[in-house]
């Protein structure tokens, strides 16, 4: 079936309104203003969506298609949660889901919160992951430069000499790194995707052997740290714990699905949220965590003590998280700066070992 005009317009506006996450929380920010002073949700949608429009002047704006096909769900009769499908990520359609009926500007507010949480922490979390990453193709780069421009001048210089020491291992690199180079830049990006790929993916209880080595453990405090704030902010709208689990298994990873159905199980039998992930041995989302969720489950005031646990634990690993990033990042500095070191060292041999092989 061929597209028209309209089906193209509502396409791309789909797109950039699902990658376009800055603005959308900005939009829900004036509805859920708009609804607290008493307006329906239909003439909240309409009214952000004059101002998007510039008073209709720009009606294929993309966002305010979004909410203008919004409106249109609404009208159909269906939640604003179902009206939101394909235009944003699952995960806010979940937390708006529970506010529908009953309170849709609460689950506005904690999916504004929870949101931001989940920003903050990206920003340290890519910073501790990204320049260690870039440093280490950095010093592959320096190893072949040397292996591969810097070394063979220096041998055809002294075909006869016998290299010993870094000179010897400076000839060795070099013929290595000149005969598999491919090899060489290769292997730190298979590494990285393979690394990648297990954070996610694997979920095993073998996987707790990593979960305090980088970046194994910089992955478990983020998915640890998002999963608990949404969490909270299920309970705090008057969702019971097992739904709320249930809930967060959609559009969860491998790793974070096997921590939840591991919990559910426990939870199912009668245990609280804090003995069933103790009970799972996964360790997850962390020790202090679970300790702390084992003495709040039995408490009147589990919601608010669970919602303030969530806050100062994001607070706590956003700061965990830019120290870690700076030792890894010291880390990376001292290899190229070893890597160079060391370099420089066989070269001087080398050139002293040339020195000597002529005067013999």
């Amino acid at each position: 079936m061929a597209l028209n005009a309209a089906d193209i317009n509502k396409y791309y506006a789909m797109v950039i309104c699902r990658c376009s996450g800055q603005t959308r929380l900005k939009i829900y920010r004036k509805l859920m203003s708009l609804l607290r002073n008493r307006f329906s949700l239909m003439d909240a949608l309409e009214r952000v969506r004059g101002i998007i429009t510039d008073g209709g002047k720009k009606p294929d704006e993309p966002m305010a298609l979004a909410l203008l096909y919004w409106e249109r769900g609404l009208q159909n009769g269906d939640s604003f949660s179902v009206s939101l499908e394909g235009w944003v990520p699952a995960r806010e359609r979940l937390m708006l889901s529970v506010g529908d009926v009953s309170n849709l500007a609460g689950a506005l507010e904690n999916l504004i919160k929870v949101t931001e949480g989940i920003k903050r922490m990206t920003a340290p979390l890519v910073g501790a992951l990204a320049y260690p990453a870039f440093l280490s193709m950095a010093v592959v780069l320096i190893i072949y430069g040397i292996g591969a421009f810097m070394v063979p001048p220096m041998m055809d210089a002294a075909p006869n000499a016998r290299w010993t020491g870094n000179a010897k291992n400076l000839v060795i690199l070099s013929n290595w790194i000149r005969k598999y180079y491919i090899l060489a830049f290769l292997s730190l990006p298979t590494l990285f995707a393979l690394i990648g790929m297990t954070m996610s993916r694997w979920s095993g209880k073998s996987r707790v052997l990593v979960e305090n080595v980088p970046p194994w453990s910089l992955y478990r405090i983020f998915v640890g740290v998002t999963w608990l704030l949404a969490l909270a902010a299920l309970v705090r709208a008057g969702t019971p714990v097992s739904r709320a689990l249930l809930s967060l298994r959609h559009d969860a990873s491998p790793y974070l699905l096997r921590r939840i159905d591991d919990a559910l199980v426990f939870i199912n039998n009668g245990d609280n949220i804090g003995e069933a992930l103790t009970k799972t041995g996964l360790q997850f989302p962390d020790k202090e965590i679970i300790g702390d969720l084992r003495i709040y489950s039995e408490m009147d005031n589990f919601q608010e003590a669970l919602d303030q646990m969530a806050d100062e634990w994001l607070e706590d690993s956003v700061t965990g998280i830019e120290q870690k990033a700076g030792v890894l990042n010291t880390l990376a500095i001292l290899a190229v700066s070893g890597v160079i070191a060391w370099s420089v060292m066989g070269t001087f041999e080398m050139q002293d070992q040339i020195t000597k092989s002529m005067q013999g």
